[in-house]
Formats: C-alpha cells, sequence, structure tokens
C-alpha cells in the first residue's frame, strides 16, 4: 500500500492539506467564525505544504524517472512540514486548553483591524478560547491529529524501498 501511495503522495498531500484549508475558510465564511491569531498560523503552515506539493508533482514530471531518491525526498520535506502544522497545532491546543499562556494576545494591536462596518464594534477573537469543538476536540485538534498521521505517513512512505523496475 505505500509503495502505491509512494508517487502519488505529493497530490494526496495536497488533497488533503486544501481541504483543510477549505474547511477552514468555510467555518470563516458559512460559520461566522473569525479566525485568531494562531488558527491564522495555522492556515499558513498548510499553504507551505500546499506549496511544496505543488513544486513537487511539477519537478516530478522531469526528474521522477532520473532521479532515485526524489520520492523520498519529496516524501521527507511533506513530513517535515506536517512536523511543523503539528507543532503550530498543538501549540493552540496547549493554548486552547490553558496548559500555555496566549502571547498572540499580546502581540495583535487591535486599534490596528479595520472592519468594513466603521460604526459597528469589532472584537478580535481570543486564542485562548475555542469558537466550535465536536466531541470534546476542537479545530485545532482535529488540524494536529490529521497533521500527526499526516507526518507519519509521509516518513513511513519515505522508509519504503522503491519497487525494481522490471
Amino acid at each position: 500500500m505505500l509503495s502505491w501511495l509512494r508517487p502519488r503522495w505529493p497530490f494526496l498531500a495536497l488533497l488533503v492539506s486544501g481541504a483543510l484549508l477549505a474547511g477552514a475558510h468555510a467555518f470563516e465564511t458559512f460559520g461566522k467564525l473569525m479566525p485568531c491569531e494562531l488558527c491564522l498560523e495555522q492556515r499558513e503552515r498548510h499553504w507551505w505544504i500546499v506549496g511544496a506539493a505543488l513544486v513537487l508533482l511539477v519537478a516530478g514530471l522531469f526528474f521522477r524517472k532520473r532521479v532515485r531518491w526524489y520520492d523520498t525526498a519529496g516524501a521527507i520535506l511533506l513530513g517535515l512540514l506536517y512536523v511543523c502544522s503539528l507543532v503550530s497545532a498543538g501549540h493552540h491546543v496547549a493554548v486552547e486548553q490553558h496548559w500555555m499562556v496566549a502571547t498572540c494576545d499580546a502581540v495583535r494591536d487591535a486599534t490596528q483591524i479595520r472592519t468594513i462596518d466603521f460604526n459597528g464594534t469589532f472584537e478580535a477573537p481570543r486564542c485562548d478560547t475555542p469558537q466550535w469543538s465536536l466531541f470534546g476536540i476542537t479545530m485545532a485538534g482535529y488540524n494536529a491529529a490529521i497533521s500527526l498521521v499526516m507526518a507519519l505517513l509521509s516518513f513511513a512512505i519515505a522508509l519504503v524501498r522503491p519497487k525494481a523496475a522490471p
């Protein structure tokens, strides 16, 4: 199974991170849940993965047949990026659970944020207060779990020996 995933892994990583980004934007657009500073940081990590997966897909058209270690290097790169996503999401979970102090609230300057309705009020969401959860797990928790699975799969795919050409 892992050998089958090996050449397809950048595309699957693109789909997973793209789906996570689409879900986050859907919660923002349709659910009216504004992202906090740490939520935006998590999205940034998935944009990194989407970008790296696109580069790997395009480069794979040229290098996969000529460079034996191409798929291994791509899987390791994606695995490391998913570890970055896991750390970011884990930090947000720790802040939400009050295991760590929310430093993002101290960094933000709410006077510099403007909304479309200048007569209305604007309150930036707090990083330590989850806006949504399902079965007691917040969006950051789901992001951490998915990032962990994807990182482990990436490293497992990198360890699988490629099939010998007939």
